[in-house]
């Protein structure tokens, strides 16, 4: 009898199960579409930070939701996730047009559901956006009210039901999720191991990208290399070796290189900043052009830079600059266009400022913005399309706030610095390193904070200081700058 009633019991549950999991993967897209809208990093790409943050943060969620549509997956672990989520006009009918230009918020929400509709509709309703439509969708031809009550459990079993069969109280479960979040110690407990086996395959690999690197700087005169992305370490080795081939082959176009610095990414050029662009996708025929064009693009520079000092001289001596971790990938001839025009509007203007008075200050130019601002480093953020009347206003008032804000910034740079490296002698570690999108203040926290534990775990460990917990392909453990 026992039997018969717990395999009874069974099926019930297994039925509920099912019913709860009415959304196809289909579905939850099509819900979710809004959701997807709001942070898609392509939107994004006037703000790095912002993209990168996103892009980490999606991929996860894609992880997260691919696991709810494996059968008989039940291995789940809370996800904690932070978005940047564009701001929508209240009063706009548009959709395309409905984002505000004052940008976006930062929504962080940890995610413990284990079916489609449950995980789509927390999604949505942390970051503030509509879940009428959802009602909308055919989830097994119920309402959505009717949905929500099935993903409640309206059936309750008795407490004594559990305790008695040795089966586990769902409810417990999920509160036992919504209590639990990922600490550091328990993550480094984890994952210690995978990080160590990963990290001690890729040190052969890692060696031969150090002697690599520093050939071919000799050989070439390089003041650097870099690269824009973080590509795992074989990747960065082949990338090296492709450009030994082209110098073995092509000595004679490399001759204007020396003293810059190459920068692997997604396309060659020269970069806004001057560093010489190889596209990763490209060919040595690509490269070869870009070497042979070094010459007019040296030219180029020069006329940029007396653009900056003219358009420094019309605003009061403020310096104009460019930021390669908190802008966007520019080539030179787009930074120059950008600069040009920009330095007719203001020159026409005719504005009235004292010369020199805005000396020692910064600012850089953003063509996504519409209103001044003041970065939190210290630099105004002006449009290139801003009201010079309006411009003028916003620099005087808040100039005084600005020297300020650069003082704090030099003093946090030393103070960042100096914590980086008692964090890497403390914990012994090979290297302690953090994502563009990580800022001084927020380093600076982690590092006081991780000064405070004892944490055996990270000897002779490379440690990035992100937003989310990983270990990347290398054997590099993330975690979080904010960890608990």
């Amino acid at each position: 009898f026992y039997y018969f009633v717990r395999l009874c019991l069974d099926k019930i549950l297994l039925q509920c199960v099912l019913q709860s999991r009415t959304l196809s993967g289909a579905d939850a897209i099509n819900a979710l579409r809004p959701f997807y809208f709001a942070v898609h990093p392509d939107f994004f790409g006037q703000h790095p930070k912002e993209r990168e943050v996103n892009e980490n943060s999606l991929k996860r969620l894609n992880g997260y939701l691919e696991n709810l549509q494996k059968p008989g997956f039940r291995s789940f672990k809370p996800t904690q996730l932070t978005f940047y989520v564009r701001e929508r006009e209240p009063n706009s009918s548009n959709v395309q047009e409905s984002f505000s230009a004052s940008g976006f918020r930062a929504v962080s929400f940890t995610l413990h559901t284990r079916d489609l509709l449950s995980t789509v509709l927390d999604i949505l309703n942390s970051c503030s956006l509509s879940t009428e439509h959802v009602q909308s969708l055919n989830v097994n031809s119920q309402p959505h009210k009717e949905a929500k009550s099935t993903v409640n459990r309206p059936i309750k079993w008795d407490k004594t039901y559990y305790s008695f069969t040795g089966f586990k109280d769902p409810e417990e479960d999920l509160e036992q999720a919504q209590r639990m979040e990922t600490t550091l110690i328990s993550w480094l407990d984890d994952n210690e191991a995978s990080a160590v086996k990963k990290l001690k395959k890729s040190l052969p690999l890692r060696k031969e990208l150090e002697r690599l690197k520093i050939e071919l700087s000799h050989e070439l005169q390089l003041s650097d290399i870099r690269w824009q992305r973080s590509w795992g370490i074989a990747h960065r080795c082949s990338q090296l070796l492709s450009l030994g081939r082209l110098v073995q082959q092509r000595p004679e176009i490399l001759k204007n290189v020396k003293g810059r610095t190459v920068v692997f990414t997604d396309r060659s050029g020269m970069s806004a900043a001057g560093h010489i662009m190889l596209g990763t996708m490209d060919v040595h025929h690509h490269w070869t052009k870009i070497f042979e064009r070094l010459p007019n693009y040296y030219k180029l520079q020069k006329r940029l830079l007396l653009l900056e000092d003219q358009i420094s001289q019309l605003l009061g001596g403020i310096q104009v600059i460019y930021i390669e971790e908190l802008q966007p990938l520019l080539t030179l001839e787009e930074y120059y266009e950008t600069l040009n025009s920009f330095y007719n509007k203001v020159r026409d203007s005719r504005l009235p400022f004292h010369p020199r008075s805005l000396r020692g200050l910064q600012m850089i130019l953003e063509s996504d913005r519409y209103a001044p601002g003041l970065h939190e480093l210290g630099h105004f953020m002006i449009p290139t399309v801003c009201d010079p009347a309006a411009l003028q206003w916003f620099i005087f008032a808040k100039a005084q706030e600005a020297r300020e804000k650069l003082k704090r910034k030099e003093e946090m740079m030393i103070t960042e610095k100096e914590l980086i490296n008692t964090s890497t002698e403390r914990f012994s570690l090979d290297r302690l390193y953090k994502e563009p999108s990580v800022s001084s203040a927020q380093m600076i926290d982690c590092c006081k904070r991780l000064l405070e534990e004892s944490l055996p775990y990270l000897q002779g460990m490379h440690l990035c200081i992100s937003h989310f917990y990983s270990v990347l392909q290398d054997g590099d453990l993330c975690i979080p700058w904010n960890w608990k």
